[in-house]
């Protein structure tokens, strides 16, 4: 799937929130029709909170416009928006700080169409407040699509987030334009096992130690993905069936690069951290089936010890009696960045093939 030149989309974006609106029909944030999925902060009523990658709106409309209205806490935000199921062009929406209305699509054909928003961003570029919808006058929204029955959720780190996939080969990794979760691994594995997916990642962080001060021990129970705060997720409100975690990466840098942990963790310790963090996740999920992965980036590198960390984890669980438990690791290529669109691609379908295995999906 090639995108569309992500300037062009964001221009577009622009022109159409400058544009004066015709939209005369207000749908509130909390109409009964609207879809939302992932991890979602709800704790205020009447103004959901998107802040973890991935996190979506879905609807059917009727009417020939659509604008959203969303209140962007930093103006770093970028969300696609997809309309009447073609995932190959998305309108991307490079979110003002602030409170605005963005004007999506004027002069649709009249009759009912679908929608789908996505936040390609993450955490890192703080949350969104999702104010509503509006349509032509006399337009309205209709019952939405029904869910997928399985569902999947994955525990990572700028890997799992999409950090740099959608830049050049050859370009910079940083840029909030090119971070698109949406053509993560993980989400791609998600569509095509049909799977409702939750997101739980953040860029650096890492299971023992982070490019800052929490880890994802700190960080797995929120219901807000912006740092490391006092909200609190209801794990009782969505159970997955397969839960994937992909973790170690940024543990390898600094602490078996770097040695920026002190006193630093034997391999003992190393595997007892990230066995401690995985048997929360099982106290969860008792029945869920647990895929332990790593890669693709250097710490799948020939020779790396990190591998063998969880390999050693998962087998110590799998001693203890837990059999739904297995380990997948993504091949490192020798490309130094972050994975590119291409090589999500690659890692998609080898999760995809192994879920389908285990699950019989």
């Amino acid at each position: 799937m090639k995108p569309i030149s992500s300037s062009l989309l964001l221009a577009v974006a622009s022109l159409f929130s400058a544009a004066p609106l015709l939209a005369a029909t207000t749908i509130p944030p909390g109409h009964p029709h609207l879809q939302y999925t992932g991890r979602i902060d709800a704790a205020a009523s009447g103004a959901p909170v998107l802040s973890f990658p991935n996190t979506a709106i879905a609807g059917q409309f009727t009417g020939t416009s659509l604008a959203i209205k969303l209140d962007d806490q930093h103006g770093k935000n970028f969300y696609n928006v997809f309309l009447d199921g073609d995932l190959a062009r998305p309108t991307i929406i490079g979110a003002d700080k602030g409170s605005k209305t963005y004007l999506v699509a004027n002069g649709l054909k009249p009759g009912k169409h679908r929608f789908l928003i996505t936040k390609r961003t993450e955490g890192e570029e703080g949350a969104t407040v999702f104010l509503g919808l509006e349509l032509d006058d006399k337009a309205g929204l209709l019952p939405p699509p029904p869910r997928p029955t399985r569902r999947i959720e994955f525990y990572g780190d700028s890997i799992t987030s999409g950090m740099g996939n959608e830049a050049p080969d050859d370009g910079v990794d940083h840029l909030g334009k090119d971070k698109n979760s949406f053509r993560s691994y993980a989400a791609l594995s998600a569509r095509q096992l049909g799977a409702e997916g939750h997101f739980i990642s953040q860029s650096g962080i890492g299971v023992m130690i982070s490019w800052f001060p929490f880890t994802m021990p700190d960080f797995y129970d929120q219901a807000n993905a912006v740092g490391n705060n006092d909200s609190r997720w209801d794990f009782s409100k969505w159970t997955p069936d397969v839960v994937v975690i992909n973790l170690m990466q940024n543990d390898s840098w600094l602490i078996g690069r770097d040695h920026k942990l002190q006193p630093e963790p034997d391999e003992a310790q190393r595997i007892a951290a990230y066995k401690a963090f995985v048997q929360r996740i099982r106290a969860l999920y008792p029945k869920a089936y647990i895929v332990c992965a790593l890669g693709s980036m250097d710490a799948t590198k020939t020779g790396s010890p990190w591998p063998g960390y969880v390999s050693a984890a998962v087998r110590g669980m799998q001693a203890d009696g837990d059999k739904r438990i297995d380990t997948l690791f993504f091949p490192f290529t020798g490309y130094g960045a972050h994975p590119r669109v291409h090589h999500h691609e690659a890692n998609a379908q080898r999760l995809s093939a192994f879920i389908r295995r285990k699950m019989g999906w």
